[in-house]
């Protein structure tokens, strides 16, 4: 029996591949913290819009970023259970969390930037 050559794809191909198959713990670590950051920046945007224009708004960013780690990476570890190799045998890791916190710092900046440089000076 002859072994056959892998088929040659390109890296968009490869990319698009992975982008329509994730792994399932990272597709609900990002689920996780997508939900967390939109439920966190219809309340940051709320808070934006009652302040008055030019007000320093850091704190509550630096608290809605740190809210979003911290409950996604909560959420993450609750909610992902990593493969242990026997069949059918799953359990939680401190990996989960860190996965958790890894997906929501970037997806946290993002809805950071939607609400404070679209959202809020649409809605003045």
């Amino acid at each position: 029996m002859s072994q056959r050559e892998p088929v040659f794809r390109p890296w968009w191909e490869v990319r698009w591949r992975q982008l329509r198959n994730p792994p399932p713990p990272v597709f609900r670590a990002v689920v996780a913290n997508l939900l967390i950051a939109v439920i966190g920046g219809v309340g940051l945007l709320v808070y934006t819009l009652s302040q008055p224009v030019g007000a320093n708004l850091g704190p509550a960013i630096a608290i809605f970023v740190v809210g979003v780690v911290v409950a996604g990476s909560v959420l993450t570890y609750l909610w992902v259970e990593l493969p242990t190799g026997a069949a059918g045998v799953r359990r939680r890791s401190p990996w989960a969390a860190m996965l958790g916190m890894f997906a929501a710092l970037p997806i946290a900046y993002l809805v950071v930037i939607v609400v404070l440089q679209v959202l809020a000076p649409a809605l003045r």
